[in-house]
């Protein structure tokens, strides 16, 4: 949706009202900016969730592969479902191929919106088996942790794994979790706390 104001405050408080969000929420693109005419686009989380889904449509259709993304939303995480027969392909080595598309998906979102967005894609359900794995594995962990009061540092995982230890451990008594390292190397310690 396009608005126009004199001033770009003008516009965003007149955009905030039609949209009914926020001010500060607003994704908007400057279309023009002249001494006393300013136009903005403004986009919905519709638009995010449209654009995420054709650009991962259209990229995997060019790797000669056909597929269904099928999106979602919850606790502001775009999650896009692949249905495709080559699944197997798409997830890759211990599921590189799907955190490569995932992020590749995720810039061209926050490029083109010039705004952040959480982006998770999974394909039948991998993405869950792997979560629950990561669950399992980082109780058990915790535990030895309990009992020995030594430091285990796990693996270098992407933030979503990470997130998922973090939020699993969160309550247990006595454990603490921390990220250190940065990019690629980013890994998580579970730690003894009196």
């Amino acid at each position: 949706m396009k608005y126009n104001g004199k001033t770009l405050d003008e516009v965003l408080e007149n955009a905030a009202k039609e949209e009914y969000v926020a001010k500060e929420e607003l994704v908007y693109t400057v279309l023009s900016q002249e001494e006393d005419n300013v136009e903005i686009e403004v986009y919905s989380i519709v638009d995010v969730i449209e654009y995420a889904q054709f650009y991962l449509h259209d990229a995997i259709e060019a790797l000669g592969i056909d597929c269904k993304v099928n999106p979602s939303i919850s606790d502001d995480i775009i999650h896009l479902k692949i249905d495709s027969d080559h699944n197997s392909v798409l997830i890759g080595k211990n599921g590189n191929t799907l955190q490569a598309l995932n992020e590749m998906t995720r810039i061209a979102v926050s490029n083109h919106f010039k705004h952040r967005y959480r982006i998770l894609l999974d394909i039948n359900g991998y993405k869950g088996d792997k979560y629950d794995r990561l669950s399992k594995m980082a109780k058990r962990i915790a535990h030895e942790v309990q009992k020995t009061h030594q430091t285990a540092t796990l693996d270098p995982m992407p933030a979503d794994e990470r997130r998922v230890i973090h939020n699993c451990l969160t309550n247990m008594p006595h454990i603490k979790t921390e990220s250190t390292g940065f990019g690629k190397t980013r890994q998580i310690q579970i730690i003894y706390v009196d």
